[in-house]
């Protein structure tokens, strides 16, 4: 097998020396070419066409994070980020994975050997976990090409030989002249299309006429006057509703969540949604590099790092949903919390595998972007409702009763559980005990299993309001694989739609 391409970008000629030489340990991984700068990698990428670039979140001219949208702009590929831990540089690096980065590692420390060890093994791992899932996407696309070939293959009717053809086109001619002529069926006003009209070109005059018929309560349809629905102006919107159903198809879905998913439009056609959901419309996070990010405004007066925002914030409640993350996890949680109204009934309680410090610029960054208030978990402090808790990296974290029925966080250094600190399973673990909770679970993209073990305890426990990210939208399908092969989760969803669909659920 032909050695994977790598490009190496850092300002610093020692750094991609230190970068270059623990790459290259590994056969699978050729260096192709370096960069000291992120104008000069945006061309380099063009040039040598890599499979995979490791770039510097601080350089000169063009730091990372502006060089990254270019280069997924030009030749979308995996790119991994190498982080300071300088608090400029955490941001960036968070911005970074927002903007489509495969993941970060710290940069080694050049004084201590058994740093730089530790480094090369998590950037190779991660090399060839970026590889990995490039080959799977690949892998999946050409599956899905082939399904979709065999499927038109079915709908096509076959060609006849022309001396058959005629022979039918003859027997044809015959047998009409021995049936009464079929008189075609007048399409349905609902969903009869008027392109003129739809597109904004001129109108003839009968289309002017015909639109003044409709306006006074009649429609023209094959040359007949009929009366029109009895809810003409939702009757149009029915082909479009009908389109966003028919996309949603395929997409990860069990027959009884489109079931449901049918039911929720069919009332929303109608305008008799009871469930009172209102989705919130995303937000658009624009990026730019001639801006320093924006930080949520420091509040005085705050208890424990909490900042004030809109919502409502109690200690009691009876609802909790718990979500784990790994690789590409910041991207999938700004996507999940962008879509949670701030007075969500429920606290949110997150794992996501990620190095101490790093997780604070995780909280504070998701916090000026989610109507929920988002903040690092500490030790004692108590949950409540519309708030959402990322555990800090280096501890474990439980979620433990409390004084006057109120339930808080207990953190631990403890050691590595799956390989991680903060651990999901750990997490999980500590909801087993919290019966009188009601328990929503979440799993996000991310490498190996951590969580899938315990969300089958809960789930044979009788906790049903199970989530799994589908492989479809997950940088890397592997936590959300292992409980789903655990046959543990309810709702197998894209990214998109596990926010309303958890929001539905919960409320």
């Amino acid at each position: 097998m032909c050695a994977y391409r790598v490009l190496v970008v850092d300002d610093s000629a020692f750094m991609r020396k230190i970068i270059t030489d623990l790459i290259v340990r590994d056969e699978s991984f050729n260096i192709v070419g370096t960069a000291a700068n992120g104008k000069e990698a945006v061309e380099k990428v063009k040039e040598l066409q890599p499979d995979l670039v490791t770039m510097d979140v601080e350089m000169p001219e063009m730091n990372g994070l502006e060089a990254l949208p270019l280069i997924m702009a030009a030749h979308p590929l995996p790119v991994i980020m190498l982080s300071g831990i300088n608090e400029q540089g955490m941001k960036e690096t968070i911005m970074a994975l927002e903007a489509g980065a495969f993941d970060f590692i710290r940069k080694p420390s050049i004084a201590h050997a058994q740093d730089i060890e530790q480094v090369s093994k998590a950037l190779l791992e991660q090399m060839h976990t970026a590889m990995q899932a490039v080959r799977s996407r690949l892998e999946r696309k050409e599956a899905n090409e082939r399904k979709a070939a065999l499927e038109q293959a079915k709908k096509t009717p076959q060609e006849k030989p022309p001396g058959q053809a005629v022979t039918e086109k003859r027997a044809g001619s015959q047998a009409s002249t021995d049936k009464p002529p079929v008189v075609p069926i007048a399409p349905s006003p609902a969903v009869s299309a008027q392109p003129k009209r739809d597109a904004g070109k001129s109108v003839p005059a009968a289309a002017k006429q015909e639109t003044k018929r409709q306006q006074s309560g009649t429609s023209v349809t094959a040359g007949r006057i009929e009366q029109p629905a009895a809810q003409p102006s939702k009757s149009v919107q029915a082909p479009t509703v009908q389109k966003k159903e028919d996309l949603s198809k395929g997409m990860g879905r069990t027959p009884g969540q489109l079931n449901s998913s049918n039911t929720a439009t069919g009332k929303s056609l109608h305008g008799k949604d009871k469930t009172g959901l209102v989705k919130p419309e995303p937000r658009k996070t624009v990026i730019s590099s001639a801006t320093p990010p924006v930080t949520a405004p420091t509040v005085p007066a705050t208890p424990k790092g909490f900042s004030l925002k809109k919502g409502v914030h109690t200690s009691s409640f009876r609802k909790l949903v718990a979500v784990g993350c790994s690789t590409g996890g910041p991207r999938a949680l700004k996507t999940l919390l962008e879509r949670i109204p701030g007075d969500f009934p429920a606290p949110i309680v997150i794992v996501q595998h990620m190095p101490p410090n790093f997780t604070r610029s995780l909280a504070q960054r998701l916090n000026t972007l989610s109507p929920l208030r988002v903040v690092e978990a500490e030790q004692g402090m108590t949950l409540e409702t519309g708030t959402a808790y990322i555990a800090p990296g280096g501890y474990q974290l439980r979620i433990v009763p409390g004084a006057g029925g109120k339930y808080t966080v207990s953190l631990k250094m403890e050691e590595a559980r799956n390989g991680h600190r903060p651990s999901v399973d750990t997490m999980f673990e500590s909801l087993l005990s919290l019966t009188s909770l009601e328990r929503h679970l979440v799993l996000l993209t991310g490498m190996g299993s951590d969580g899938a073990k315990m969300m089958k305890k809960l789930y044979d426990a009788g906790v049903q309001s199970t989530f799994a990210e589908n492989e479809e939208t997950c940088v890397v399908y592997g936590m959300p694989r292992s409980a789903v092969e655990l046959k543990c989760v309810r709702h197998l969803l894209p990214m998109q739609e596990i926010a309303p669909k958890l929001v539905q659920v919960v409320k």
